[in-house]
């Protein structure tokens, strides 16, 4: 028994680097994913919320154009999006596999979409006299999205974030299928095809650490924002 945990650590040893290089190729690509997020999903879904029936600058059109695009892409299977933008990804960037940068374009796709439904439902839940109150105060669109809705539903956003991160994390996992790189890649290439199932089931265990970390901050994060 001793030997062999012996022999594991030797060989958790001589792929550390490698691992460490994978779990780098991730945050490359999460890091693009919730960029992505905040600076188009937020505004997507503050559209689909303020273009929805009943609001002060409803569109009936420009709602169901977005709404259904948001539906399509939350609803296309990851895998067949990510080769489905292969001949895309590779007319922009020159690659569409074997780099973090290359595997990043179809998890900003779905981060977009993904998030912004979150933001629209968290808007949803703030309560009609909030909108009201603003109304009377003679608030702009502007004033109303910044100092209202987005105050009063910051702690529901960031938990609504905090989830879509985690679905980013198993996305990037599903990258390494098609040799995106990241820990998934890593967990594929030396672990499941090399036979060393020791070594797969460490990556999935960083996997689900860098997950639990995520949700514990994203966790604590909302509870401090929550005023209620």
């Amino acid at each position: 028994m001793t030997e062999e945990i012996g022999l594991y650590i030797e060989r958790v040893i001589d792929y550390l680097p490698r691992m460490l290089e994978s779990l780098g190729e991730t945050g490359i690509m999460l890091f693009f994913a919730m960029l992505a997020a905040i600076l188009m999903g937020i505004p997507v879904g503050t559209l689909l919320y303020l273009t929805s029936s009943g609001q002060p600058t409803e569109h009936r059109l420009l709602n169901r154009i977005i709404n259904a695009l948001v539906n399509i892409i939350r609803s296309f299977p990851f895998l067949l999006l990510v080769v489905a933008m292969q001949p895309f990804i590779r007319q922009v960037y020159g690659r569409a596999t074997g780099d973090p940068i290359a595997a990043s374009f179809p998890m900003i796709v779905i981060a977009i979409a993904l998030y912004a439904r979150f933001v629209e439902q968290s808007l949803n839940e703030i309560p009609k006299g909030i909108i009201e109150t603003a109304q009377s105060m003679g608030a702009t669109t502007w004033q109303l999205v910044w100092k209202f809705l987005y105050v009063e539903a910051r702690s529901s956003l960031v938990i609504g974030f905090t989830t879509a991160v985690i679905s980013f994390v198993s996305y990037s996992t599903i990258m390494g299928v098609v040799g995106g790189g990241g820990i998934g890649d890593f967990a594929i290439r030396y672990g499941y095809q090399r036979y060393e199932t020791d070594i797969m089931y460490t990556a999935i265990v960083l996997i689900i650490i860098l997950v639990e970390i995520f949700q514990w901050l994203g966790l604590k994060l909302a509870k401090k924002l929550d005023k209620r």
